[in-house]
């Protein structure tokens, strides 16, 4: 079984990260990382909350047990690299899609919300502000429909 450090420098590497940059997400030197993924010390509560901001999967760290997120976007990133390699092996665009989207649908997301994620991943901040400000719209048009039952 891992030890918390082992998950620790997993996560740092899933998120592509060194131990200076990702210390510094946490506001801590290389130094305390590594001593951090070594299991030579502890984190304080600060320190784990601070790379939560980051998408590291506390659940995760601390357990051991991935959360439903977390294995939604690695399912759909794993998607995306095999319909990827797919394409590139082919020469066929549609090929790839298929692949990654029986991938996908096979996942904890549905291909349309795999591709407003990434939609939104991928876009400038002033996209993220109006993708999180239009979806949230509907989804108060959506419950005050629901509620006044004028589905």
């Amino acid at each position: 079984m891992s030890t918390f450090g082992d998950r620790l420098k997993e996560e740092r590497e899933r998120l592509g990260f060194n131990q200076t940059d990702f210390g510094a997400l946490g506001g801590v030197k290389k130094q305390a990382q590594l001593n951090y993924e070594k299991g030579e010390r502890n984190p304080d509560s600060a320190y784990i909350a601070a790379i939560a901001n980051h998408g590291v999967d506390i659940l995760y760290l601390v357990t051991g047990t991935r959360t439903k997120a977390h294995l939604a976007l690695a399912a759909v990133k794993t998607a995306t690299e095999a319909g990827m390699a797919v394409e590139a092996i082919t020469g066929n665009r549609e090929d790839g899609l298929a692949v990654q989207e029986t991938i996908v649908s096979q996942s904890i997301l549905k291909p349309d919300e795999a591709a407003l994620l990434d939609n939104y991943r991928n876009s400038l901040p002033e996209g993220k502000r109006a993708i999180s400000t239009t979806s949230a719209a509907f989804a108060q048009q959506a419950t005050t429909q629901k509620v006044s039952g004028d589905e």
